[in-house]
Formats: structure tokens, C-alpha cells, sequence
């Protein structure tokens, strides 16, 4: 049986929520017949004297950020400084574990109600990996200012691939969020974004997230199953993401792709994303659809590869997308395709331009398991924050701090508060749990029920009011 070892391994790959189709193992064997099917990209040259619109959208941190001032006379530059916030936590320890050890009496069960030390962890809740999803908030800060619609879709499609670009070297898992731990993030001052996410749910085990951007708000409900198959283990997400724009009215959906675990029992373990999504624009009808194609050893294709199309309402093809959800990915207006077929075999397209491209972190974070800087950010400790914020968690904080043998022992304490809680509340006469920050209703849009924000959270932070707040840590 393997031992897996610490995750200092440069190619270690990573686990990560991902979701909405299931995987067929005869996929990847019949990725070579299908590749005939897939839609040629023809790249024309620009003209003489035509400029090629190329973009290349980066997220750098500075110590300050210029913010202009218009006034009647003149427009002024105002430096506004912003927090100083760390580069690195401890390093992981060299621990021997054996996943096997763990699940191999779960084969075909739901993993999510197996209780896991955090030798598998990584210290960070699912409630703060959500939030991380917002690393390339740029790529949505540029969509925000385009007015053309299959454009603006194009580069909304390229944020969602962004996400699963760090499932590439961290396999370990984040902690499960106890009911009703929230997490806020307010990035305002350097990356234009705040957000706020609570587990709104234990069993099934659901989180909602609500992001209010520079011109776009983003609110999703993120729920999953995962089974453990033998070889992998499939975790399949099941809720829906939104997307509204403020200067076009476009309001987006879609949802997550499978995220499958390779080589449980031997070998290096490793990511793949797999499946088909469709973001939806219900303001005009218009739908990319995108294929993320499984890891072969037998494709000659670029691995880990994923194409896009961008349809109008009546199917005509208006966009392509083509790269990689571990690189980049690279986008044009559609010049010429036959009929309506969203897949045609043959389009011709013109100053293909880049959309998204990984940042690589920096290579000292690898012994950090393998966190971007982002996440080394995420769960550095804030005054004023919510008492059931995942930065308050003990068990969580002291994993991080490379204590593990108290890590655990927190942990199964924690976890015992929350059953002696449940067992109580469900003997009350009010024995549904309601969420604090949002509202379960029911989406018109994708006709599914889901909690809504309730644009209260922001408001006691500032009174410092957490009355509503229950003692679960």
C-alpha cells in the first residue's frame, strides 16, 4: 500500500470542488476517435496596419494603490495605503499518512460524513477555498467594462476555468466547515472585492458565498457528492453559480465541472477535471459551452485541455475558446461558421486574445502546501471578524501552526460539540436550523432552491454586533 508523503513534491497535483457531470471510464479511451469532432481554430493575420487587441490580465499587489479625485479644477492622484499582509505560514510537516488506510471500507460511499485527521488536510476551510476561487477577480473586473455581449461571456467562461488552475498541485483537502462557521474576506482596498460565506448546511453538507466587485456581484450555493470508486474518487459539485454584471444587466449561471482523484491506492496522487459546463446568459440567451477534456496517455492532444464556444440565442457560433485550465486560455470573435451547429468543424477567427493566464506562485509557498499567495493570506488572523469565522477555529489555527497532534484532538472536540448541538436542537420543538447571513428561496432561473444573502452581515460588522452569532467553536 503507498505511503503518501508530504506534499513538497513540485508535481503533486491537488484536490479542489469541481462538478455537474458524472465521469464514464470509457471516456478518456474514446478521446482519440472524438478528436475528428472537435471545431479547427483557423488564427488569420491581422492585416497590415490592423492592431490586434491582445490583454493580458495580471493581479499584482502593491504597497499602495493611486485612487483619482476629479474636482472642478483638476484631477488628483491620492495614494491610499493598503495592509501589509504575510507571505508564509509554517511549513508542512514531514508526516508519513496513508490515505488507503482511511477509505478503503468507503468504496461507493459518501465521503463527506468519514471523519479524516488533518494529516489530509490542508489549514484552510472550504469556506475560505471558495473564496480563493476569486484569485483572477481581474479577469471579471475586465468583463465588467466590455459592453459587447459574446465578449463579455467569452471572458466569463475564462474565469470559471481560472478556478480549477491550483487543483494542479495541492491534493490535499480543506476542513469541513462546521454549521453556521462563516468567512469573511474584505479585499476592497487592494483588489476591489469583499465577500462573505457561511456552511449554510451539514448534511448534505452546503456553503453559500455572496462577492460584491467593481461593477459585477458573484453569489453562489456550492454542495457536493464524492465517492470513492476504487482507483479515484469523484467529487461531483451540485449547486449553481451566479453572475450579474451592473453596465450590460447580464446575469450568468452556470455549474461546476467533476473533479476526479486518481492513483488513491498507488502512485502519486493527482487532479483531473473533467466534463462538459454551460454558462448561460438569461438576459440574452447566449451560452458558451465548454468541454474539459480527461487526461489521456494515449491522446497526442495538449493534456488537461479545454475548448469553448460561444453561441447567440438563434445557436450561431460568435466565439472560441481554446488552452488549458492548468495555463491559460485565449479567445476570438468567430469571422465564419457553417450553419448553426454550436460545434462546428471548422470556424475562422481572427486576434485571438488572451483572457486568463496562470500566475505562478512563488517557490518557497511549495513547502506551504503548495498554497498560491492568495490562500497564505486567507487565514491570517483580522480583528472584528465574525466569532464563528474560520479564522477563529482552533483546530484549523493550530494546524497551521504545524501542531498536529493538537490539531486533531481539537478537532474531534469540535466536532463533538456540533453532534451534542444537533442531538439537541433536533429534540427542541424547533429543530430546523436557519442560516444567519442568508435565506433559503427558491431560484426562478435554474428553478432550484438556494440561500440568498441577506445584506446584513456587512452592517453588524460595523456595529459589532454578533448577537445572532451561535458558540460553535
Amino acid at each position: 500500500l503507498q505511503q503518501h508523503g508530504s506534499n513538497n513534491d513540485k508535481e503533486s497535483p491537488n484536490i479542489v470542488d469541481d462538478d455537474a457531470s458524472s465521469y464514464d471510464e470509457d471516456e478518456s479511451e474514446s478521446e482519440g476517435q472524438n478528436e475528428n469532432k472537435l471545431p479547427m481554430v483557423i488564427v488569420k493575420a491581422p492585416k497590415t496596419g490592423e492592431i490586434t487587441d491582445d490583454a493580458t490580465v495580471t493581479t499584482e499587489s502593491t504597497s499602495s494603490v493611486a485612487v483619482q479625485k476629479s474636482g472642478n479644477n483638476s484631477n488628483q492622484q491620492v495614494a491610499v495605503s493598503k495592509r501589509k499582509r504575510r507571505d508564509a505560514i509554517p511549513e508542512r510537516p514531514n508526516y508519513s499518512i496513508n490515505l488507503w488506510s482511511i477509505i478503503k471500507n468507503c468504496v461507493g460511499k459518501d465521503l463527506s460524513k468519514i471523519p479524516i485527521p488533518v494529516n489530509f488536510s490542508e489549514p484552510i476551510s472550504m469556506l475560505q477555498r471558495m473564496t480563493e476561487e476569486l484569485e483572477y477577480s481581474s479577469v471579471l473586473d475586465t468583463a465588467a467594462k466590455i459592453n459587447n455581449n459574446w465578449e463579455q461571456l467569452a471572458y466569463v467562461a475564462a474565469f470559471t476555468i481560472s478556478s480549477y488552475s491550483t487543483t494542479t498541485t495541492r491534493v490535499n483537502k480543506p476542513f469541513n466547515p462546521l454549521l453556521g462557521e462563516t468567512y469573511e474576506c474584505d479585499r476592497t482596498d487592494d483588489l476591489g472585492w469583499k465577500s462573505i460565506a457561511e456552511q449554510v448546511s451539514h448534511h448534505p453538507p452546503a456553503l453559500s458565498t455572496h462577492v460584491e466587485g467593481q461593477g459585477w456581484t458573484l453569489y453562489q450555493e456550492f454542495t457536493m457528492t464524492s465517492k470513492f470508486r476504487g482507483q479515484y474518487l469523484s467529487i461531483t459539485p451540485l449547486g449553481y453559480s451566479h453572475l450579474i454584471f451592473k453596465n450590460t444587466g447580464n446575469h450568468f449561471t452556470w455549474r461546476k465541472v467533476t473533479t476526479l482523484v486518481n492513483n488513491i491506492i498507488v502512485g502519486k496522487l493527482w487532479i483531473d477535471n473533467v466534463g462538459e459546463m454551460d454558462i448561460i446568459n438569461h438576459t440574452t440567451n447566449d451560452v458558451c459551452k465548454l468541454k474539459y477534456f480527461p487526461y489521456s496517455y494515449f491522446s497526442k492532444d495538449v493534456p488537461r485541455k479545454v475548448t469553448g464556444v460561444v453561441t447567440d440565442a438563434s445557436g450561431q457560433a460568435r466565439w472560441v475558446l481554446t488552452g488549458t485550465w492548468t495555463d491559460k486560455i485565449e479567445g476570438g470573435p468567430v469571422e465564419s461558421a457553417p450553419g448553426r451547429n454550436p460545434h462546428p468543424h471548422h470556424m475562422e477567427t481572427r486576434n485571438m486574445k488572451l483572457l486568463w493566464q496562470r500566475k505562478m506562485p512563488p517557490p518557497h509557498l511549495e513547502s506551504m502546501y503548495n498554497f498560491t499567495q492568495l490562500a497564505i493570506e486567507l487565514n491570517e488572523d483580522e480583528p472584528g471578524v465574525a466569532p464563528t469565522d474560520s479564522r477563529r477555529r482552533p483546530d484549523q489555527r493550530l494546524m497551521e501552526e504545524a501542531r498536529w497532534d493538537e490539531a486533531n484532538q481539537e478537532k474531534l472536540r469540535v466536532e463533538e460539540k456540533q453532534r451534542q448541538v444537533r442531538r439537541t436542537r433536533e429534540s427542541s420543538e424547533h429543530h430546523n436550523y436557519e442560516s444567519k447571513w442568508f435565506k433559503r428561496q427558491h431560484d426562478l432561473l435554474t428553478d432550484s432552491e438556494m440561500h440568498i444573502y441577506t445584506n446584513e452581515y456587512w452592517e453588524c460588522k460595523q456595529k459589532q454586533d454578533w448577537s445572532r452569532c451561535d458558540d460553535i467553536f
